[in-house]
């Protein structure tokens, strides 16, 4: 009887000691392969659906201006805009959507795609957005209003900047 109580606290030891152990997260991410194969992922599905985009050289952000809007508004991480947009990841079903009503939002408090994009149009102006996943929700996964985005997913939006106020 002593021994297999020895041996139970043995295991309850040893159990500890094992439970203790780091657990293995796998590589680091790297962000850097992930932002080529978005690229490389824009670029094809542009070109198989005859899309004429720009690319931001400084990002590698693509867009479409599809009507410039009209103003001067110098914009800042404190500008308001206005907007009536539709996202959708590249390849996928719409995620959010305005739904034809005007949302609001401080520029500087959106994805960086947005950031980087939203300025090369003005007030009345439309623009479509192929945002790799390092500028939009990277490498986690989200919940979002009408569907999930997967972690590290290409976003393709839809702006049209309905108001813009500094």
């Amino acid at each position: 009887m002593l021994k297999i109580k020895h041996f139970l606290l043995m295991v309850c030891i040893a159990g500890c000691f094992a439970a203790c152990k780091k657990m293995d997260v796998g590589a680091p991410y790297d962000p850097i392969p992930q932002f080529k194969a978005d690229t490389t992922a824009i670029r094809a599905y542009v070109k198989a659906n005859n899309i004429a985009v720009l690319k931001n050289e400084q990002y590698g952000v693509f867009y479409q201006i599809i009507a410039p809007g009209s103003g001067s508004i110098e914009y800042k991480t404190t500008t308001a805009i206005s907007v009536d947009y539709e996202g959708r990841v590249m390849n996928g079903g719409i995620f959010d959507s305005s739904k034809g009503v005007t949302k609001s939002f401080v520029l500087g408090n959106l994805i960086p795609g947005w950031q980087i994009g939203v300025p090369y149009i003005q007030k009345g102006g439309k623009i479509r957005l192929f945002i790799p996943s390092y500028y939009g929700y990277g490498e986690v996964a989200r919940t979002a209003p009408e569907s999930v985005i997967p972690a590290n997913s290409v976003l393709d939006f839809t702006i049209t900047l309905n108001d813009v106020n500094n």
